[in-house]
């Protein structure tokens, strides 16, 4: 296991604005040298969620992250959107043809469905308590709750909720401050930019893990949604050529609550000969 410095962003890091499909911005970072590494978060949160990793995965990797539409510092969006050609032109203005994607619940879905799109531009896929299109939900009480705090645009209740369901370790857990206020600021933007979120029915990637090509690592932490485990497992048995590990102590926001434990997963991952 390597060190862990926990150190500040050094300064060769580089913020930029990329210009979003259709119009906006999507602001993103891009630190460190070596092979190319694109992070993807989850919905209601930013790219800060990557904040206890980044510096770690820069040492040997061209490190780029980016507030998904409408979330962090990017672009509320005027009109529907589609964060699958969001990410490509993240990839294009960066000029990456074939970098690794490590992308955590949404962040995990829209990895797998733009490896499907545009499986040439996929070095690798890391999925950490990924989602993924086309696996249908079971209905319990905090779904149902979820689902209505949406769709009655209630912030109060979505952040509320965000943090019972999802960061259920609480706020004296490592990260706890950072997801709280993660969540807080992003609750209201959240709502308006899902509510232009485009649906493609036919995107359903359960259906076609086959399909992918490249390696893959997933990883779910113990403390997660019951159900984000069984989406770990379906993916493990669908997906080729994949690798499943469950990080103790760890929940929904496992970059923040168990960073060097996927620090070494990711780089472990990043090193191996057939993903180049």
């Amino acid at each position: 296991m390597r060190a862990h410095t926990g150190s500040p962003t050094p300064l060769d890091a580089v913020d930029v604005h990329v210009p979003a499909p259709g119009g906006g911005r999507l602001r993103a970072e891009r630190r460190g040298t070596g092979s190319p590494v694109v992070l993807l978060h989850g919905a209601g949160m930013d790219a800060r969620l990557w904040d206890a990793v980044v510096p770690d995965l820069a040492r040997d990797h061209d490190v780029v992250r980016y507030d998904a539409r409408g979330l962090g510092r990017s672009s509320l969006p005027d009109r529907p959107f589609d964060d699958v050609e969001d990410l490509r032109a993240v990839l294009d203005h960066f000029g990456l043809d074939r970098p690794a994607l490590v992308g955590l619940s949404m962040g995990g879905e829209t990895a797998l469905d733009f490896a499907l799109a545009h499986p040439g531009r996929v070095a690798s896929l890391a999925l950490v308590g990924a989602s993924v299109s086309g696996h249908v939900w079971p209905q319990d009480p905090q779904s149902t709750a979820y689902a209505g705090a949406r769709r009655q645009r209630d912030a109060e209740a979505l952040a509320a909720l965000e943090l019972s369901i999802w960061a259920s370790l609480g706020r004296t857990a490592p990260g706890g401050e950072l997801i709280e206020t993660m969540v807080a600021e992003n609750a209201v933007r959240r709502i308006a930019a899902e509510s232009l979120l485009a649906h493609f029915p036919d995107r359903d990637a359960a259906s076609r893990l086959r399909e992918i090509a490249v390696p893959v690592l997933v990883v779910h932490g113990d403390q997660d949604h019951p159900e984000i485990g069984a989406i770990a497992d379906r993916l493990v048995a669908g997906l080729p050529d994949a690798h499943g590990v469950v990080v103790p102590d760890a929940d929904h926001y496992l970059p923040l609550r168990g960073p060097e434990r996927l620090v070494d997963l990711l780089l472990g991952h990043l090193a191996r000969p057939d993903r180049t």
